[in-house]
Protein backbone atom coordinates (compact mmCIF):
# COMPACT_ATOMS: atom_id res chain seq x y z
CA UNK A 1 0.00 0.00 0.00
CA UNK A 2 1.24 3.35 -0.85
CA UNK A 3 1.19 6.45 1.62
CA UNK A 4 -1.33 8.05 -0.42
CA UNK A 5 -3.71 5.05 -0.29
CA UNK A 6 -3.12 4.51 3.58
CA UNK A 7 -6.33 4.80 5.58
CA UNK A 8 -6.67 8.89 7.20
CA UNK A 9 -7.50 7.20 10.62
CA UNK A 10 -3.80 5.56 10.47
CA UNK A 11 -1.69 6.70 13.55
CA UNK A 12 1.50 8.32 12.52
CA UNK A 13 4.54 7.10 13.17
CA UNK A 14 6.67 8.63 16.44
CA UNK A 15 8.84 11.29 15.78
CA UNK A 16 11.91 11.25 17.56
CA UNK A 17 12.68 14.42 18.83
CA UNK A 18 15.83 15.93 20.69
CA UNK A 19 19.47 15.43 20.31
CA UNK A 20 18.73 11.61 20.95
CA UNK A 21 17.31 11.00 17.40
CA UNK A 22 20.85 12.49 15.64
CA UNK A 23 22.71 10.65 18.73
CA UNK A 24 21.21 7.11 17.74
CA UNK A 25 21.79 7.07 14.77
CA UNK A 26 25.10 8.10 14.67
CA UNK A 27 25.70 5.10 16.72
CA UNK A 28 23.38 3.01 14.85
CA UNK A 29 25.86 3.88 11.37
CA UNK A 30 28.69 2.54 13.69
CA UNK A 31 27.19 -0.97 14.43
CA UNK A 32 28.41 -4.08 12.43
CA UNK A 33 26.44 -4.08 9.16
CA UNK A 34 24.41 -7.30 9.51
CA UNK A 35 22.84 -6.86 5.65
CA UNK A 36 25.01 -9.81 4.23
CA UNK A 37 23.43 -11.95 7.25
CA UNK A 38 20.30 -10.77 6.62
CA UNK A 39 20.16 -11.30 2.76
CA UNK A 40 22.17 -14.38 2.44
CA UNK A 41 20.83 -18.14 3.72
CA UNK A 42 24.41 -19.06 2.88
CA UNK A 43 26.03 -16.70 4.26
CA UNK A 44 24.84 -17.09 7.40
CA UNK A 45 25.86 -21.27 7.35
CA UNK A 46 29.61 -20.29 6.20
CA UNK A 47 28.87 -17.87 9.39
CA UNK A 48 27.72 -20.06 11.98
CA UNK A 49 29.82 -23.20 10.65
CA UNK A 50 32.87 -20.49 11.10
CA UNK A 51 32.37 -19.41 14.42
CA UNK A 52 32.04 -23.23 15.72
CA UNK A 53 34.94 -24.87 13.83
CA UNK A 54 37.59 -21.57 15.11
CA UNK A 55 36.28 -22.28 18.29
CA UNK A 56 37.28 -25.58 18.63
CA UNK A 57 40.37 -25.18 16.64
CA UNK A 58 41.30 -22.87 19.01
CA UNK A 59 41.15 -25.82 21.81
CA UNK A 60 43.83 -27.56 19.64
CA UNK A 61 45.66 -24.55 18.76
CA UNK A 62 46.54 -23.97 22.79
CA UNK A 63 46.80 -28.03 23.28
CA UNK A 64 49.07 -29.09 20.61
CA UNK A 65 51.81 -27.32 21.70
CA UNK A 66 51.50 -27.91 25.81
CA UNK A 67 51.34 -31.62 25.05
CA UNK A 68 54.62 -31.49 23.15
CA UNK A 69 56.29 -29.33 25.66
CA UNK A 70 55.25 -32.13 28.05
CA UNK A 71 56.31 -34.93 26.21
CA UNK A 72 59.84 -33.30 25.65
CA UNK A 73 60.12 -30.94 27.59
CA UNK A 74 62.65 -29.06 24.06
CA UNK A 75 61.81 -24.97 22.93
CA UNK A 76 63.47 -26.42 20.18
CA UNK A 77 60.88 -28.96 19.67
CA UNK A 78 57.99 -26.45 20.04
CA UNK A 79 59.61 -24.22 18.10
CA UNK A 80 59.56 -26.73 14.90
CA UNK A 81 55.85 -26.90 14.94
CA UNK A 82 56.27 -23.45 12.85
CA UNK A 83 58.79 -24.68 10.47
CA UNK A 84 56.55 -28.49 9.94
CA UNK A 85 53.30 -26.50 9.30
CA UNK A 86 54.43 -23.11 6.97
CA UNK A 87 56.01 -25.27 4.26
CA UNK A 88 52.29 -27.40 3.49
CA UNK A 89 51.01 -24.28 3.77
CA UNK A 90 52.56 -22.13 0.93
CA UNK A 91 52.57 -25.56 -1.13
CA UNK A 92 48.57 -25.99 -0.80
CA UNK A 93 47.64 -23.13 -0.57
CA UNK A 94 48.87 -22.43 -4.48
CA UNK A 95 47.37 -25.85 -5.22
CA UNK A 96 44.02 -25.11 -3.38
CA UNK A 97 43.52 -22.33 -5.32
CA UNK A 98 43.90 -23.60 -8.22
CA UNK A 99 41.29 -26.58 -7.01
CA UNK A 100 38.99 -23.94 -6.16
CA UNK A 101 38.42 -22.59 -9.47
CA UNK A 102 38.46 -26.28 -10.97
CA UNK A 103 35.62 -28.12 -8.77
CA UNK A 104 32.52 -27.08 -6.70
CA UNK A 105 33.82 -24.97 -3.62
CA UNK A 106 30.81 -26.33 -1.70
CA UNK A 107 31.97 -30.04 -2.00
CA UNK A 108 35.94 -28.90 -1.31
CA UNK A 109 35.10 -27.20 1.61
CA UNK A 110 32.94 -30.10 2.85
CA UNK A 111 35.63 -32.45 2.43
CA UNK A 112 38.57 -30.52 3.64
CA UNK A 113 36.32 -29.77 6.71
CA UNK A 114 36.02 -33.44 7.39
CA UNK A 115 39.18 -34.14 6.87
CA UNK A 116 40.09 -31.44 9.54
CA UNK A 117 38.23 -33.30 11.40
CA UNK A 118 39.62 -36.65 11.62
CA UNK A 119 43.01 -35.11 12.09
CA UNK A 120 41.42 -33.82 15.32
CA UNK A 121 40.56 -37.42 16.18
CA UNK A 122 43.75 -38.68 15.78
CA UNK A 123 45.04 -36.50 18.23
CA UNK A 124 42.62 -37.74 20.35
CA UNK A 125 43.11 -41.19 20.20
CA UNK A 126 47.31 -40.49 20.45
CA UNK A 127 46.09 -38.67 23.91
CA UNK A 128 44.09 -41.71 24.98
CA UNK A 129 47.49 -44.00 24.86
CA UNK A 130 49.61 -44.87 27.85
CA UNK A 131 52.49 -43.30 26.44
CA UNK A 132 51.42 -40.83 23.72
CA UNK A 133 54.06 -40.72 20.83
CA UNK A 134 55.77 -37.30 19.25
CA UNK A 135 55.73 -37.65 15.68
CA UNK A 136 51.81 -37.55 15.74
CA UNK A 137 51.70 -34.22 16.62
CA UNK A 138 54.32 -33.10 14.37
CA UNK A 139 52.24 -34.67 11.24
CA UNK A 140 48.45 -33.14 13.05
CA UNK A 141 50.47 -29.95 12.66
CA UNK A 142 51.20 -30.57 8.77
CA UNK A 143 48.14 -32.12 8.20
CA UNK A 144 46.08 -29.26 9.60
CA UNK A 145 48.23 -26.91 7.20
CA UNK A 146 47.79 -28.62 4.22
CA UNK A 147 44.37 -29.01 4.69
CA UNK A 148 43.61 -25.30 5.81
CA UNK A 149 45.55 -24.05 2.54
CA UNK A 150 43.38 -26.19 0.47
CA UNK A 151 39.92 -25.52 2.29
CA UNK A 152 40.91 -21.19 2.49
CA UNK A 153 41.06 -20.28 -1.17
CA UNK A 154 38.08 -22.21 -1.86
CA UNK A 155 36.14 -20.62 1.41
CA UNK A 156 36.91 -17.36 0.55
CA UNK A 157 35.93 -17.72 -3.29
CA UNK A 158 32.75 -18.94 -2.35
CA UNK A 159 31.54 -15.90 -0.59
CA UNK A 160 31.32 -13.94 -3.49
CA UNK A 161 29.04 -16.02 -4.98
CA UNK A 162 26.39 -15.63 -1.81
CA UNK A 163 26.87 -11.87 -1.00
CA UNK A 164 25.41 -9.09 -2.76
CA UNK A 165 28.40 -6.71 -4.40
CA UNK A 166 27.74 -3.71 -2.10
CA UNK A 167 27.61 -5.98 0.87
CA UNK A 168 31.23 -7.52 0.29
CA UNK A 169 33.00 -4.94 2.64
CA UNK A 170 30.16 -5.62 5.54
CA UNK A 171 30.55 -9.55 4.44
CA UNK A 172 34.67 -9.14 5.27
CA UNK A 173 33.80 -7.01 8.75
CA UNK A 174 30.96 -10.06 10.05
CA UNK A 175 33.62 -12.69 9.00
CA UNK A 176 36.61 -10.94 10.85
CA UNK A 177 34.16 -10.86 14.01
CA UNK A 178 33.27 -14.44 13.58
CA UNK A 179 37.22 -15.20 13.62
CA UNK A 180 37.39 -13.05 16.50
CA UNK A 181 34.75 -14.73 18.51
CA UNK A 182 36.10 -18.16 18.28
CA UNK A 183 39.96 -16.89 19.17
CA UNK A 184 39.19 -15.19 22.07
CA UNK A 185 36.92 -17.43 23.52
CA UNK A 186 38.48 -20.78 22.62
CA UNK A 187 42.33 -19.84 24.59
CA UNK A 188 40.20 -18.57 27.31
CA UNK A 189 38.19 -21.69 27.20
CA UNK A 190 41.23 -23.82 26.62
CA UNK A 191 43.12 -22.51 29.68
CA UNK A 192 40.48 -23.96 32.15
CA UNK A 193 39.64 -27.07 30.52
CA UNK A 194 43.26 -28.01 29.84
CA UNK A 195 43.69 -27.28 33.97
CA UNK A 196 40.48 -28.81 35.12
CA UNK A 197 40.06 -32.03 32.57
CA UNK A 198 43.51 -32.32 30.31
CA UNK A 199 43.96 -32.59 26.73
CA UNK A 200 42.28 -35.50 26.06
CA UNK A 201 38.86 -33.49 26.42
CA UNK A 202 40.45 -30.39 24.25
CA UNK A 203 40.55 -32.38 20.83
CA UNK A 204 37.51 -34.20 22.15
CA UNK A 205 35.99 -30.96 21.87
CA UNK A 206 37.29 -29.88 18.85
CA UNK A 207 36.29 -32.99 17.15
CA UNK A 208 32.92 -32.34 18.06
CA UNK A 209 33.10 -29.18 16.50
CA UNK A 210 33.81 -30.29 13.63
CA UNK A 211 31.52 -33.13 13.50
CA UNK A 212 28.69 -29.56 13.86
CA UNK A 213 30.49 -27.21 10.94
CA UNK A 214 29.97 -30.31 8.51
CA UNK A 215 26.43 -31.15 9.13
CA UNK A 216 26.09 -26.86 8.78
CA UNK A 217 28.16 -27.16 5.41
CA UNK A 218 26.61 -30.18 3.56
CA UNK A 219 23.25 -27.50 3.83
CA UNK A 220 24.89 -25.14 1.72
CA UNK A 221 23.68 -24.63 -2.22
CA UNK A 222 26.04 -26.46 -4.20
CA UNK A 223 29.22 -23.90 -6.29
CA UNK A 224 30.69 -25.67 -9.17
CA UNK A 225 32.74 -24.87 -11.49
CA UNK A 226 32.52 -22.47 -14.71
CA UNK A 227 31.82 -25.33 -17.36
CA UNK A 228 34.73 -25.14 -19.20
CA UNK A 229 37.06 -24.47 -16.07
CA UNK A 230 40.73 -25.41 -16.56
CA UNK A 231 41.73 -29.01 -14.60
CA UNK A 232 44.47 -27.65 -11.45
CA UNK A 233 48.19 -27.04 -13.34
CA UNK A 234 50.95 -25.19 -12.97
CA UNK A 235 50.19 -23.30 -15.83
CA UNK A 236 46.48 -22.23 -14.16
CA UNK A 237 48.80 -21.32 -11.12
CA UNK A 238 51.18 -19.11 -13.11
CA UNK A 239 48.21 -17.98 -14.85
CA UNK A 240 46.41 -16.38 -11.61
CA UNK A 241 50.59 -14.85 -10.57
CA UNK A 242 50.23 -13.14 -13.72
CA UNK A 243 47.09 -11.92 -13.21
CA UNK A 244 48.05 -10.40 -9.97
CA UNK A 245 51.13 -8.90 -10.96
CA UNK A 246 48.93 -6.92 -13.73
CA UNK A 247 46.96 -5.64 -11.54
CA UNK A 248 49.42 -3.08 -9.40
CA UNK A 249 46.74 -2.18 -6.87
CA UNK A 250 45.92 -5.84 -5.76
CA UNK A 251 49.97 -6.54 -5.98
CA UNK A 252 49.96 -3.05 -3.62
CA UNK A 253 47.59 -4.79 -0.76
CA UNK A 254 49.81 -7.47 -1.04
CA UNK A 255 53.06 -5.98 -0.85
CA UNK A 256 51.52 -3.80 2.41
CA UNK A 257 50.84 -6.56 4.40
CA UNK A 258 54.16 -8.49 4.17
CA UNK A 259 55.91 -5.44 4.97
CA UNK A 260 53.60 -4.53 7.58
CA UNK A 261 54.25 -8.37 8.96
CA UNK A 262 57.67 -8.51 8.61
CA UNK A 263 58.69 -5.39 9.99
CA UNK A 264 56.66 -4.35 12.76
CA UNK A 265 55.11 -8.11 14.02
CA UNK A 266 56.19 -7.97 17.78
CA UNK A 267 54.34 -11.41 19.29
CA UNK A 268 57.43 -13.33 19.19
CA UNK A 269 59.25 -11.65 21.93
CA UNK A 270 56.37 -10.51 24.31
CA UNK A 271 57.37 -12.58 26.96
CA UNK A 272 60.84 -10.69 27.07
CA UNK A 273 58.99 -7.10 26.57
CA UNK A 274 56.78 -8.27 29.62
CA UNK A 275 60.45 -8.39 31.81
CA UNK A 276 61.55 -5.35 29.79
CA UNK A 277 58.58 -3.17 31.33
CA UNK A 278 58.94 -5.29 34.75
CA UNK A 279 55.55 -6.56 34.11
CA UNK A 280 55.36 -9.94 34.05
CA UNK A 281 51.81 -10.28 34.61
CA UNK A 282 50.71 -8.49 31.41
CA UNK A 283 51.88 -10.91 29.48
CA UNK A 284 48.69 -12.34 29.35
CA UNK A 285 47.15 -8.78 28.43
CA UNK A 286 49.86 -8.20 25.62
CA UNK A 287 48.81 -11.26 23.85
CA UNK A 288 44.93 -9.87 24.19
CA UNK A 289 45.27 -6.46 23.14
CA UNK A 290 45.91 -7.20 19.27
CA UNK A 291 42.99 -8.73 19.30
CA UNK A 292 40.99 -7.08 21.51
CA UNK A 293 42.03 -3.92 18.91
CA UNK A 294 40.75 -5.97 15.85
CA UNK A 295 37.17 -6.25 18.04
CA UNK A 296 36.84 -2.94 18.69
CA UNK A 297 36.80 -2.72 15.25
CA UNK A 298 34.92 -5.15 14.01
CA UNK A 299 31.55 -4.08 16.43
CA UNK A 300 32.02 -0.53 14.90
CA UNK A 301 32.26 -1.47 11.43
CA UNK A 302 29.20 0.09 10.32
CA UNK A 303 31.05 3.23 8.45
CA UNK A 304 33.84 0.91 6.41
CA UNK A 305 30.74 0.12 3.60
CA UNK A 306 31.12 4.06 2.77
CA UNK A 307 34.48 3.80 2.25
CA UNK A 308 35.26 3.65 -1.31
CA UNK A 309 39.17 5.07 -1.32
CA UNK A 310 39.88 1.47 -0.39
CA UNK A 311 43.23 1.68 -1.23
CA UNK A 312 44.40 4.80 0.74
CA UNK A 313 42.90 3.16 4.04
CA UNK A 314 45.01 0.71 3.54
CA UNK A 315 48.14 2.85 3.21
CA UNK A 316 46.80 4.94 5.91
CA UNK A 317 45.38 1.60 8.45
CA UNK A 318 48.77 -0.01 7.67
CA UNK A 319 51.41 3.13 8.51
CA UNK A 320 49.23 3.49 11.74
CA UNK A 321 50.09 -0.23 12.75
CA UNK A 322 53.05 0.89 12.32
CA UNK A 323 53.90 3.97 14.72
CA UNK A 324 51.80 2.44 17.01
CA UNK A 325 54.13 -0.58 17.04
CA UNK A 326 57.10 1.92 17.52
CA UNK A 327 55.36 3.96 19.67
CA UNK A 328 54.53 0.92 21.92
CA UNK A 329 58.42 -0.07 21.56
CA UNK A 330 59.71 3.57 22.51
CA UNK A 331 57.28 3.85 25.97
CA UNK A 332 58.00 2.37 29.30
CA UNK A 333 54.57 2.51 30.89
CA UNK A 334 53.11 -0.81 30.64
CA UNK A 335 49.18 0.64 30.07
CA UNK A 336 50.38 2.69 27.66
CA UNK A 337 52.13 -0.07 25.53
CA UNK A 338 49.03 -2.27 25.91
CA UNK A 339 46.95 1.20 24.69
CA UNK A 340 49.34 1.32 22.06
CA UNK A 341 49.07 -2.50 21.09
CA UNK A 342 45.07 -2.13 20.96
CA UNK A 343 45.82 0.59 18.45
CA UNK A 344 48.00 -1.24 16.30
CA UNK A 345 45.03 -4.07 16.58
CA UNK A 346 42.61 -2.14 15.14
CA UNK A 347 44.70 -0.54 12.81
CA UNK A 348 45.96 -4.20 11.61
CA UNK A 349 42.15 -4.91 11.06
CA UNK A 350 40.89 -1.83 9.09
CA UNK A 351 43.75 -2.98 6.41
CA UNK A 352 42.34 -6.61 6.52
CA UNK A 353 38.69 -5.75 5.82
CA UNK A 354 39.93 -2.96 2.92
CA UNK A 355 41.92 -5.42 1.62
CA UNK A 356 39.34 -7.92 1.06
CA UNK A 357 36.53 -5.46 0.31
CA UNK A 358 39.46 -4.83 -2.87
CA UNK A 359 40.16 -8.52 -3.73
CA UNK A 360 36.33 -9.23 -3.56
CA UNK A 361 34.94 -6.45 -5.57
CA UNK A 362 37.69 -6.44 -8.57
CA UNK A 363 38.86 -10.25 -9.07
CA UNK A 364 37.04 -12.58 -11.87
CA UNK A 365 35.20 -15.34 -10.38
CA UNK A 366 36.91 -17.92 -12.53
CA UNK A 367 40.42 -16.42 -10.94
CA UNK A 368 39.26 -15.97 -7.78
CA UNK A 369 40.52 -19.49 -5.76
CA UNK A 370 44.21 -18.80 -7.23
CA UNK A 371 44.28 -15.11 -6.62
CA UNK A 372 43.14 -16.65 -2.21
CA UNK A 373 45.62 -18.76 -2.97
CA UNK A 374 48.44 -16.21 -3.25
CA UNK A 375 46.31 -14.11 -0.31
CA UNK A 376 46.79 -17.10 1.87
CA UNK A 377 50.57 -16.56 1.20
CA UNK A 378 50.94 -12.90 1.73
CA UNK A 379 48.98 -13.21 5.04
CA UNK A 380 50.51 -16.17 6.64
CA UNK A 381 54.26 -16.13 5.42
CA UNK A 382 54.22 -12.45 6.55
CA UNK A 383 53.88 -13.30 10.51
CA UNK A 384 55.74 -15.93 10.27
CA UNK A 385 58.79 -14.13 8.84
CA UNK A 386 58.31 -11.47 11.05
CA UNK A 387 59.21 -13.59 13.97
CA UNK A 388 61.99 -14.50 12.69
CA UNK A 389 63.06 -10.85 12.38
CA UNK A 390 62.11 -9.67 15.36
CA UNK A 391 63.93 -12.37 17.33
CA UNK A 392 67.04 -12.00 15.46
CA UNK A 393 67.30 -7.92 15.67
CA UNK A 394 66.79 -8.19 19.41
CA UNK A 395 69.91 -10.22 19.96
CA UNK A 396 71.34 -7.49 18.26
CA UNK A 397 69.86 -4.51 19.25
CA UNK A 398 67.98 -5.40 22.73
CA UNK A 399 64.12 -5.76 22.86
CA UNK A 400 62.35 -2.42 22.99
CA UNK A 401 64.82 -1.13 19.90
CA UNK A 402 63.87 -3.94 18.03
CA UNK A 403 59.92 -3.26 18.41
CA UNK A 404 60.26 0.36 17.64
CA UNK A 405 63.11 0.34 14.75
CA UNK A 406 60.84 -2.58 13.08
CA UNK A 407 57.24 -0.08 13.41
CA UNK A 408 59.79 3.07 12.17
CA UNK A 409 60.66 0.76 9.07
CA UNK A 410 57.24 -0.82 8.84
CA UNK A 411 56.11 3.31 8.50
CA UNK A 412 58.81 3.98 5.78
CA UNK A 413 58.36 0.74 3.73
CA UNK A 414 54.61 1.51 3.48
CA UNK A 415 55.39 5.22 2.53
CA UNK A 416 57.53 4.17 -0.32
CA UNK A 417 54.78 1.36 -1.72
CA UNK A 418 52.81 3.99 -1.51
CA UNK A 419 54.78 6.12 -3.88
CA UNK A 420 55.73 3.26 -6.40
CA UNK A 421 52.21 1.81 -6.59
CA UNK A 422 50.65 4.76 -7.41
CA UNK A 423 47.37 2.48 -8.80
CA UNK A 424 46.65 1.61 -4.64
CA UNK A 425 46.23 5.13 -3.49
CA UNK A 426 44.28 6.06 -6.90
CA UNK A 427 41.77 3.12 -6.59
CA UNK A 428 37.90 3.87 -6.09
CA UNK A 429 35.71 1.88 -5.76
CA UNK A 430 32.78 3.46 -7.30
CA UNK A 431 34.78 4.25 -10.73
CA UNK A 432 37.71 1.08 -10.94
CA UNK A 433 36.95 -0.61 -14.33
CA UNK A 434 37.17 -3.96 -12.09
CA UNK A 435 35.32 -3.34 -9.85
CA UNK A 436 32.70 -2.08 -12.45
CA UNK A 437 32.52 -4.79 -14.44
CA UNK A 438 31.91 -7.21 -11.34
CA UNK A 439 28.85 -5.27 -10.49
CA UNK A 440 27.61 -5.52 -13.67
CA UNK A 441 27.80 -9.39 -13.63
CA UNK A 442 26.68 -9.83 -10.89
CA UNK A 443 24.23 -7.70 -11.56
CA UNK A 444 23.16 -10.31 -14.71
CA UNK A 445 23.56 -13.56 -12.25
CA UNK A 446 21.33 -11.94 -9.88
CA UNK A 447 18.90 -10.97 -12.45
CA UNK A 448 18.70 -15.01 -13.68
CA UNK A 449 19.16 -16.45 -10.89
CA UNK A 450 18.93 -14.87 -7.69
CA UNK A 451 20.83 -15.62 -5.21
CA UNK A 452 23.62 -18.05 -5.67
CA UNK A 453 22.75 -18.26 -8.84
CA UNK A 454 26.12 -19.93 -10.02
CA UNK A 455 29.26 -19.62 -11.18
CA UNK A 456 29.27 -16.95 -14.12
CA UNK A 457 30.25 -17.75 -17.79
CA UNK A 458 33.84 -18.72 -18.88
CA UNK A 459 36.10 -15.33 -18.86
CA UNK A 460 39.36 -14.21 -19.72
CA UNK A 461 41.64 -13.25 -16.99
CA UNK A 462 40.67 -9.15 -17.31
CA UNK A 463 36.76 -10.41 -16.94
CA UNK A 464 35.59 -10.23 -20.06
CA UNK A 465 33.84 -13.04 -21.81
CA UNK A 466 35.85 -15.10 -24.22
CA UNK A 467 34.01 -14.52 -27.86
CA UNK A 468 31.44 -12.89 -26.74
CA UNK A 469 30.28 -8.91 -26.42
CA UNK A 470 28.54 -8.65 -23.38
CA UNK A 471 30.20 -9.32 -19.36
CA UNK A 472 29.90 -12.58 -17.86
CA UNK A 473 28.40 -12.97 -14.83
CA UNK A 474 29.75 -12.95 -11.79
CA UNK A 475 31.38 -11.45 -8.79
CA UNK A 476 34.74 -11.21 -6.33
CA UNK A 477 35.52 -11.75 -2.21
CA UNK A 478 36.79 -13.22 0.69
CA UNK A 479 36.98 -13.18 4.02
CA UNK A 480 39.10 -10.70 5.68
CA UNK A 481 41.95 -12.52 6.65
CA UNK A 482 43.42 -11.09 9.98
CA UNK A 483 46.62 -12.54 9.78
CA UNK A 484 46.37 -14.56 12.64
CA UNK A 485 43.49 -16.39 11.68
CA UNK A 486 43.31 -20.40 12.16
CA UNK A 487 40.53 -21.02 10.30
CA UNK A 488 38.78 -23.62 7.97
CA UNK A 489 34.68 -22.76 7.25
Amino acid sequence: MTPDSAPPSAPAPPRTTGPRGPVRRRLSALLPDLAPWRSSRDFRLLWCAGVITVFGSSLSFVALPLQLKELTGSTLAVGALGAVELVPLIVFGLYGGALADAFDRRRLVLWTETALGLVSVLLLLNSLLPHPMVWPLYAAAAATSALTGLQRPALDALVPRIVPHDQLAAAAALNALRWQLGAIAGPALAGGLLALAGLRWAYAVDAATFVVSVLLALRLAPSPASHDAERPSLRGIAEGARYAWSRKELLGTYAVDVLAMLFAFPLAIFPFLADDLDAPWALGLMYAALPAGSLLVSLTSGWTSRVHRQGRAIVLAAAGWGLAVAAAGLLDHVWAVLLLLTAAGACDMISGIFRSAMWNQTIPDELRGRLAGIELLSYSAGPQLGQVRIGGMAALTGVRAAVSLGGLLCFAGVGLLALGLPKLLAYDARTDPHARRMRERRSTAVARGGEGAGPPAASGPDGARDGAAGQGDGPGTGSPAPDTDPAPA
